[in-house]
């Protein structure tokens, strides 16, 4: 899937701002950004719900809109929440959506539900769902048309943890059959535990863009938890001494930022420091840096619903 300097407009309002996506065959891609950053938007432009306002795109090879019916005829996706008649079952459901689709769709039916884990609920009537069955539901009707590609828009969201384990299980299993999948996300963990390379986007902007590794490696410093007494007065210690990017109080003491090029060396330093100043240091270590703290040194709007 690629797209060059991709735009949607909306009245004044730029949701996708010249977006320029790479994402490889093959791989979990997450586009990550706080609400209302053009995640969705972007998804619909994509399967040409919504006109795009300028650039390309290209969806397996074919560029869209001019051959969109040859692209989705090879892609499954779930835009929003996945709808579903209440009133009948599962099966039922994907019965309808496979005669809509034609060809063998109708042959996948079970399959596609044993693959998702419904097929001991399948005959139950979707109002008895979870979220979460719902959920599975959806990439369930993905399935019927076999895709190479999968585009799911916020699978994770209101799922209980272990709603969220089982949808990331089923991600990374889809993935390991050779699918790529996309999926757009404000939930930082779960990107970080599902996705091999992530889109960063604000203000419709793509940002930065990688394997999330690389990413997190750029971010800089590496952080220091120190598990102290006086907590306070041990922050105020190491700001006045120059030595930190910055400090911030946990509820198990404080962490430190080292700035960008530190060695490993500042953890003995904030060490001897400390229990020079008379405050104990019962522990003290180097923790990898997270996507949530890379997200954050990148964006200022995180949860922002604007």
């Amino acid at each position: 899937m690629q797209t060059h300097g991709l735009t949607k407009r909306f009245g004044a309002n730029v949701a996708v701002d010249g977006v320029e996506l790479q994402v490889p065959r093959g791989s979990t891609f997450g586009y990550l950004g706080p609400n209302g950053a053009g995640k969705t938007t972007l998804m619909r432009t994509l399967l040409g719900l919504t006109r795009a306002d300028g650039g390309t795109m290209s969806l397996l090879g074919f560029p869209v809109p001019a051959e969109r019916t040859r692209a989705l005829a090879r892609v499954g996706a779930i835009v929003d929440e996945p709808r579903f008649h209440p009133h009948l079952t599962g099966r039922d459901n994907l019965r309808l959506l496979a005669a809509a689709r034609g060809g063998d769709a109708a042959t996948r039916i079970a399959p596609s539900l044993n693959r998702v884990g419904l097929a001991d609920r399948a005959d139950d009537k979707v109002a008895t769902y979870s979220l979460g069955m719902r959920q599975r539901l959806g990439v369930a009707s993905c399935l019927l048309g076999d895709p190479e590609l999968l585009i799911l828009d916020e699978p994770m969201n209101g799922l209980d943890p272990a709603g969220m384990h089982e949808m990331r299980t089923m991600i990374a299993s889809l993935a390991g059959e050779g699918r790529t999948v996309v999926l757009s996300s404000h939930l930082l963990d779960e990107v970080e535990r599902t996705c091999d390379a992530v889109a960063i986007v604000d203000h419709g902007r793509v940002i930065r863009q990688g394997p999330i590794d690389e990413l997190i490696g750029s971010a800089g410093g590496m952080v220091v938890q120190v598990d102290c007494a006086e907590p306070a007065r041990a922050a105020r210690l190491i700001n006045e001494a120059g030595i930190a990017a910055g400090t911030a109080l946990t509820g198990a003491g404080l962490t430190v930022t080292s700035p960008a090029g530190a060695s490993r060396e500042l953890v003995a330093d904030i060490n001897q420091r400390l229990v020079g100043a008379g405050i104990p240091v019962y522990d003290i270590r180097e923790i990898q840096t997270s996507l949530e703290d890379w997200f954050l040194s990148m964006t200022t709007r995180l949860g922002d619903p604007s």
